[in-house]
């Protein structure tokens, strides 16, 4: 998002403070240029001159600080202190990079395939980001996902990713490849008023069918404003792409709430599934989510699945796809390809597809 700076006379916290808030409250109501409702929402750091320095530079880049501290809490604003020492030179550097790093074709795709146990016409896969920094080398998601989200950069790198995702979903199906591809957007581009424009204007630059991209988000990410994630995702929805919750087990709702949501699919988490052979409290989970799912109409996805064990357990259990390890790790475009011609899986759902055919 775009920065300002403002310069006040004195050195009086409060009245910064006070400042502060009046232009929060200012951007509370929403703007409607030409008939379109935009949402603006803004995150506000404050510096003092000279208790947090003297020199420009520092009072700007404390404020910076202050600006990424006020994004985590819940006032909108925060004042330079001492305890904001996580955010060293280096992680400000580090976020300076990102801001480049669309620009600089900084940022990669993987693909992590997906083995629908009951469909065996298409191909699944979930796109992942990875950042191959010019001197870092190789910046683990992990690290760079939350920081983008919590400065407002996650903006950009999630229009790279739909932009890229999107253009090789296109080709893969012009090749003859019937891919769909699951793309993973944060809380903050789900409160975003022109994604669903964004990702409409995309698929039709693309000539991409919006039924073969699916939208994952997690519990969290909806529970953050519900309202205005739901409409958000109707929105979505009535476009055509499949949605879907993510890391389903690790947040507050109930399948009850899901109802209420315009969505297809949940992901269990990995951490359930991973426990469900060796904890009868993670399988009872497992069992009763995936038996209520399919009542609401919902598909199940399990991630994390990394030995035979559990894949057999989840195919008892009705789980609809698999997703891990035991597959395959992430892969790049073109391994993913010969991946899906010459993967084991993949022959065994082509026989199996035979046979059926053949009865």
């Amino acid at each position: 998002g775009d920065e300002f700076a403002i310069v006040l006379p004195g050195d009086d916290a409060v009245a910064a403070e006070s400042v502060a808030k009046t232009i929060l409250h200012a951007l509370e109501m929403p703007m409607i240029p030409e008939g379109h409702r935009l949402d603006v929402r803004a995150s506000i750091g404050i510096a003092i001159f000279p208790e947090h320095g003297r020199e420009r530079s520092v009072l700007l880049r404390h404020a910076d600080v202050a600006m990424y501290a006020a994004k985590r809490n819940k006032l909108g604003y925060a004042v330079w202190n001492d305890n904001y020492d996580e955010y060293s030179r280096e992680r400000l550097m580090l976020v300076n990079d990102l801001r480049q790093a669309v620009d600089h074709d900084e940022l990669r795709l993987v693909y992590q395939p997906k083995v629908a146990l009951n469909d065996l016409g298409e191909h699944h896969a979930e796109a992942l980001v990875r950042w191959q920094h010019p001197v870092r080398g190789l910046v683990a998601p992990s690290e760079f996902i939350p920081f983008a989200e919590q400065t407002g950069h996650i903006r950009a790198v999630t229009q790279w990713v739909l932009a890229n995702v999107i253009a090789q979903c296109a080709d893969w199906r012009r090749d003859g490849l019937p891919m769909n591809v699951s793309i993973n957007i944060s809380a903050h581009d789900l409160m975003d008023a022109e994604l669903p424009d964004r990702f409409a204007e995309l698929l039709e630059r693309h000539g991409c069918s919006a039924e073969w991209i699916s939208l994952e988000i997690t519990e969290s990410a909806i529970l953050d404003d519900p309202d205005r994630g739901i409409k958000s995702l109707e929105r979505l929805s009535a476009f055509g792409c499949r949605l879907a919750i993510d890391d389903y087990g690790t947040g507050y709702s109930s399948l009850a709430y899901l109802r209420r949501l315009p969505v297809h699919e949940l992901k269990l988490d990995k951490s359930l599934v991973a426990g469900m052979m060796g904890d009868t409290s993670d399988a009872l989970i497992v069992r009763s989510t995936i038996e209520l799912a399919h009542k609401l109409g919902l598909s199940v996805v399990a991630e994390g699945v990394e030995d035979e064990a559990t894949l057999e357990g989840l195919r008892k259990l009705g789980c609809d796809v698999i997703q891990g390890f035991l597959l395959s790790r992430p892969l790049e475009a073109t391994e993913l390809v010969a991946w899906m011609r010459e993967s084991a899986w993949i022959r065994t759902r082509r026989r199996t597809r035979v046979l059926r055919r053949a009865v």
